[in-house]
């Protein structure tokens, strides 16, 4: 009985323990479980900010970017995440700079436009980067940075020393951002400007009149476009940084970049294989389409059919045009408009495929209407009953249009040398983060803010650095007498 009743205890104790135990799992396993309670700003998003829409800062603020561009592709993207918040140290060269500092220079002495109007907000630095002294302030930088961004030659920035091995080790966040002309592949080593990008990308073979040459465009869609994209690059690689906690490399070529702005021609391209393209006027024409997509002058290219037609003043002013769309919901009006109303119900013209192989016949008519009035007289006409049309402005007339000053798209800036000039402002408007267009820097003119600043060079460091010659040209040798 004894061994019995020891048996009976110790399960008893064995079940009591076991009970505890569980208890203790369940209450250990229910704290996670715990539900948190809502709070504003949820969703890892911070709370809401109490400040006034446009006094919270800028949408980029505290994001610093080494920029080793120059030229146009890659201050081009710089100066968007300028105008953004982002704080740009631009790396010149001492004595030297960027090479569009004397490009196409107005005014004698003084950095040219081609430079200030892309190179705003930004801060200078001047750093001879083969100096050994000069290569320990890059190093520094790397390390402060969060982007850098270049458009050297294909190569250039591993001759620098600076591969993406050595800057990753240095800062595993930091994102390199790099322009090219061409992707990886057999071109990728070959020198690209603006017009070759326009060309290898399909823009100039799409181009110009059907009997005439491949044309460029005035609009630099090759390096200022390609800028553009990879900004854009750059922002999406800083948002994924926050998940990740790494950098990356972000390339964008500039080919890539063309074609991607000409993509609705490779769109037509495709469509050649299933019949003609009918919204060209060739087709109207009776012209035979070939295997390539063809140039097709002024052409609309979103399936509506349009032109540029002559407007008062044609004789002697080389802009006093209008593009006009002929869009089938409106051509009741146009009809209207120009005095043809039987053309409204004429089984000839009623219809958009009836009007196709008419559509040179009928701008034609459109035209002797247009030239009666002035471009702005025949905007106005034609908005009034929802007619799509734009007229042809000149570079004098959108510097002078009042709307453009006040939306903050052209920007007069005072420059210490060449005085005011206008310059291109954020093209992209926030209502959160507002931009202030600020001046481009002189030369080398915040070298020393920078070292000690934001590196944290002494005074008696500083000192040595400038006698060192790593921020400074070396002199040039005295003239003999």
């Amino acid at each position: 009985m004894a061994v019995r009743k020891s048996v009976k205890k110790s399960k008893t104790k064995a079940k009591a323990k076991s009970k505890a135990a569980s208890k203790k799992v369940v209450k250990l396993a229910k704290k996670p479980a715990a539900k948190a309670k809502a709070k504003p700003g949820s969703n890892g998003l911070p709370k809401p900010s109490s400040k006034p829409f446009g006094q919270a800062g800028k949408a980029l603020d505290g994001v610093k970017i080494l920029d080793f561009t120059h030229v146009q592709s890659g201050p081009t993207c710089t100066q968007l995440l300028a105008y953004m918040g982002a704080d740009v140290i631009k790396v010149e060269r001492p004595g030297v700079g960027d090479i569009t500092r004397t490009q196409l220079r107005d005014v004698k002495g003084q950095d040219s436009l081609y430079f200030t109007m892309l190179n705003a907000n930004k801060r200078s630095i001047t750093i001879d980067s083969k100096h050994a002294k000069g290569k320990e302030i890059l190093e520094r930088l790397i390390k402060h940075c969060d982007v850098l961004v270049e458009n050297f030659a294909p190569g250039a920035l591993d001759r620098m020393g600076l591969t993406w091995d050595y800057i990753h080790k240095t800062n595993p966040q930091m994102i390199v951002a790099s322009v090219k002309g061409f992707g990886p592949g057999p071109y990728e080593d070959c020198k690209v400007y603006e017009n070759i990008a326009q060309c290898a990308g399909g823009a100039a073979s799409t181009t110009g009149f059907r009997e005439g040459p491949p044309l460029v465009t005035g609009a630099q869609i090759g390096d200022s476009g390609t800028g553009l994209h990879l900004a854009w690059g750059i922002v999406c690689a800083l948002y994924q940084r926050t998940r990740t906690g790494r950098g990356q490399k972000v390339l964008a070529s500039m080919q890539d970049g063309v074609l991607n702005l000409a993509r609705v021609k490779l769109r037509d391209q495709q469509r050649l294989a299933h019949g003609p393209l009918t919204e060209y006027s060739q087709y109207g024409e009776g012209i035979a389409f070939g295997q390539a997509t063809p140039r097709a002058g002024n052409d609309s290219g979103g399936g509506q059919p349009g032109w540029i037609l002559k407007c008062k003043g044609w004789e002697t002013d080389p802009d006093a045009y209008i593009y006009f769309i002929t869009q089938a919901p409106v051509w009741g009006p146009i009809c209207d408009l120009i005095g043809r109303p039987e053309w409204k119900t004429d089984p000839e013209y009623a219809t958009p495929p009836a009007r196709l192989p008419k559509l040179k016949a009928i701008f034609n008519t459109i035209e002797e209407w247009t030239m009666t009035m002035t471009k702005f007289e025949v905007m106005e006409k034609c908005n009034a009953v929802d007619i799509p049309v734009g007229p042809i402005l000149s570079m004098k007339e959108i510097g002078e249009e009042q709307s453009l000053r006040d939306t903050g798209t052209v920007v007069e800036v005072d420059h210490p040398g060449r005085g005011k000039y206008l310059t291109v402002g954020n093209p992209v408007k926030f209502s959160d983060s507002i931009t202030e267009v600020k001046r481009s820097p002189l030369l080398g003119e915040h070298t020393e803010e920078i070292l000690t600043k934001v590196l944290g060079y002494s005074a008696k460091e500083l000192a040595e650095i400038k006698t060192s010659g790593a921020i400074t040209a070396p002199e040039k040798p005295a003239k003999a007498a």
